[in-house]
């Protein structure tokens, strides 16, 4: 089976320049055609000038568009695969499940909870090797914005998609959050799952410890990354950018959101997972990355293609061999081909 794919796709807008080429061309035939009638009618110009020829000029245009084609797809660089591999991965299945509500929007960490946390998700991704990775985004609800996948890349951009936005139920339901981590691994039974909660902890669901006791018995465990300060700090409410005040409850008094520790530690302890108050570039995510490389690693089998060929040097080729042709044929018909021609014609008149 074979499979095509194009390392720089972005070029085939140059494709939009073809067009271009053939009103401009189209219009200085007319020009041209213009411009000879002033001398007089054709059929008389065609026998003072037999050497001129009319599908040439046709011809050399058509080579040029079509070796500009072939040079737009050698920058795009087509590639084959050409085989299909299965390929046997350990790796230890890593569900993140992150906090997306409004409270994480508070800047009692730089620039703000939630941009912290995201750079510090993103460092993690960096350390991973054969290891899969999901992402699980919850406020009032969760739901699943990446399923495991040990496509780092893919990881890493749909991350940056995540926002106060990506979830229209606010609150911070972290039952909700360990249930539909839970449920994004998959069915077989395997000891290298685990979960990392990443949030402020101000809980406003049911006990949370309830489904980290379910983990536990699933022999899953949570760490627990909590964001923010002691002391607290206020909501900005922004528009267009610009921080226009702060939350403030049903009295008019300011709401300043407190990081829980005390239960993100206990969800971690429940599991036999690590707790870690997210400080520093990494948030702590570093020292428990190393927690998590101790346990035992599980296999897990995907299918991918062994390698691409790069194909752009043909289309090269084939640019540089239509204009060699485009430059060696003459705008002119050529007096000694005409000649030859035209013996050919008497012999056979003959």
């Amino acid at each position: 089976m074979h499979m095509i794919r194009f390392e720089h796709p972005e070029w085939v807008c140059l494709y939009l320049l073809v067009p271009v080429f053939i009103v401009v061309f189209l219009l200085s035939r007319y020009l041209r055609r213009k411009a000879i009638k002033r001398f007089g009618r054709e059929t008389v110009l065609s026998h003072m000038m037999p050497l001129v020829s009319v599908t040439r000029p046709w011809v050399k245009f058509i080579l040029v568009v079509v070796a500009f084609s072939m040079m737009v797809l050698a920058l795009i660089n087509p590639q084959t695969g050409s085989r299909m591999e299965e390929a046997r991965r350990e790796g230890v299945d890593i569900i993140v499940a992150f906090d997306v509500s409004r409270s994480m929007l508070a800047r009692d960490v730089r620039p703000n909870r939630l941009d912290r946390a995201k750079l510090a998700v993103n460092r993690l991704i960096d350390r991973l090797e054969q290891d899969r990775i999901g992402l699980v985004v919850f406020a009032g609800t969760a739901h699943t914005q990446i399923p495991l996948t040990a496509d780092y890349n893919a990881a890493k951009m749909l991350l940056q998609s995540v926002s106060t936005e990506s979830v229209s139920v606010q609150g911070t339901a972290i039952s909700r959050a360990i249930e539909r981590a839970l449920a994004s691994f998959p069915d077989e039974d395997r000891a290298n799952r685990t979960i990392i909660l990443v949030s402020d902890g101000e809980s406003h669901d049911d006990d949370p410890l309830i489904y980290a006791r379910m983990a536990r018995d699933q022999g899953i465990t949570i760490h627990t990354v909590g964001i923010g300060s002691r002391e607290g700090a206020p909501v900005p409410v922004t528009e267009n950018g610009q921080t226009i005040g702060y939350l403030r409850d049903n009295e008019g008094n300011t709401v300043i959101t407190r990081y829980d520790e005390q239960l993100m530690r206990n969800i971690a302890e429940t599991t036999g997972g690590v707790f870690q108050h997210g400080t520093g570039a990494d948030m702590g995510l570093d020292h428990i990355m190393d927690h998590i490389k101790t346990i035992e690693t599980g296999e897990y089998e995907t299918v991918t293609f062994a390698e691409y060929e790069s194909r752009y040097l043909i289309f090269a080729f084939l640019a540089l061999l239509l204009l060699i042709t485009e430059m060696a044929l003459m705008d002119r018909k050529n007096k000694w081909l005409e000649k030859i021609g035209s013996g050919i014609l008497t012999r056979d008149e003959s």
